[in-house]
């Protein structure tokens, strides 16, 4: 399952997590972006235990969107240990997600 998150720091947001997490960079306003959240749910529920997911609104931290050079969203990022290993741009199937974030988590 993914979280829509508010937080005082994204160090904190990634400190605080035992997993991995995968981040979901999106805005509101963008189509491609509510596509990929039953997406998302999917990824979750299948990597449940070993991975994290959780949604950031770009428009509500926009610098976190320029200090990980988002250039699109939806944008999908992966954190383990707390620093970018993978990067996946644009609507993505489940199955090519976890493909992805296994060879990662």
């Amino acid at each position: 399952m993914s979280v829509k998150k508010n937080f005082s720091s994204f160090s904190e947001l990634l400190n605080s997590s035992n997993l991995p997490v995968l981040v979901d960079f999106y805005a509101t306003w963008c189509g491609p972006c509510q596509m990929m959240a039953p997406i998302l749910e999917q990824v979750g529920a299948q990597l449940k235990n070993k991975v994290k997911v959780v949604k950031i609104d770009t428009d509500k931290y926009p610098n976190l969107g320029s200090q990980y050079e988002i250039q699109a969203l939806p944008t999908l990022v992966l954190f383990v240990g707390g620093m970018p290993v993978e990067k996946i741009e644009g609507v993505r199937s489940a199955p090519e997600i976890i493909s992805i974030l296994k060879r990662r988590i």
